[in-house]
């Protein structure tokens, strides 16, 4: 975990994946929601200049993006 990305998780309550290529936002979202039982609120995704893709995730207001990172055991 970077330092702008613990940030973003800390202060926006986004959560940051990197994701299949072909993946659109809809998939992501649908399957954040699933996976972590939480309520996506936006998803926003970017190629890097490396050729994969990364989802930035912003949960809803309910759910805390740390307690996700908790349960992942990135925190």
């Amino acid at each position: 975990m970077t330092e702008v990305t613990s940030r973003l998780l800390e202060t926006e309550n986004k959560l940051v994946f990197m994701v299949n290529k072909s993946a659109t936002k809809r998939d992501i979202k649908m399957a954040v929601e699933e996976l972590y039982d939480v309520l996506v609120d936006h998803v926003n995704s970017t190629v890097t200049s490396d050729g994969e893709k990364k989802a930035f995730v912003r949960l809803s207001s309910e759910y805390k993006a740390t307690d996700v990172a908790i349960k992942l055991g990135i925190l």
